[in-house]
């Protein structure tokens, strides 16, 4: 029990460093770089309104990554108490399978294992939908799973790949912005 809530807690250490840097990036951008070093007001104000506006998209996507929920298969794919009494009972493969398949009959399943055998998870105890996949870290079977992220502390599934994919351009884009306009005043300190 102790491990568990020790895995919890340090499951969050490369969120807390990711949000320490961008805290970082912040203070550095806009009081070092846009108050102190940058005489110029129009310069300031234009730097600062497309940074706000790409940070806070970065920001934005960034939480809704971590915060949503993995989508996880419906109660449907559940088998019934019969059933799953009647499966853990049965020692033979082949009967656990007709098991299966008597269950999946009207269910919206397509893909099977290499020899057509019905995916079921025995940690969830339940019928595998198609690209669902049995997440480790979290300890749940997880709809279209890409993978666990340990920089969002979530798994990038179904519910949350359109705003793990908009983090990505957005980071993109907001160290690109950054670099870009950080450039000519990292030469000058240098030179």
């Amino acid at each position: 029990h102790v491990l568990k809530c020790c895995q919890r807690v340090l499951a969050w250490v490369p969120v807390a460093f990711i949000a320490l840097v961008v805290a970082w990036s912040y203070y550095a951008y806009v009081v070092e770089l846009c108050v102190f070093t940058i005489s110029s007001t129009a310069e300031k104000v234009v730097y600062l309104v497309v940074f706000h506006l790409s940070f806070v998209m970065f920001v934005w996507s960034y939480g809704k990554t971590i915060f949503t929920s993995p989508a996880t298969p419906s109660n449907e794919f559940c088998l019934s108490k019969a059933d799953k009494e009647q499966y853990e009972k049965e020692e033979r493969p082949e009967s656990q399978q007709e098991i299966l398949r008597r269950a999946a009959k009207d269910l919206p399943i397509y893909t099977t294992t290499a020899s057509r055998a019905i995916r079921y998870c025995d940690r969830c105890q339940l019928i595998k939908p198609d690209r669902c996949h049995h997440c480790s870290a979290c300890d749940v079977c997880v709809l279209k799973m890409d993978h666990h992220c340990p920089w969002v502390n979530n798994c990038v599934g179904f519910s949350n790949y359109k705003f793990f994919l908009l983090f990505l351009m957005y980071s993109l884009l907001y160290c690109l912005f950054v670099a870009a306009t950080v450039l000519q005043y990292f030469i000058k300190f240098w030179t």
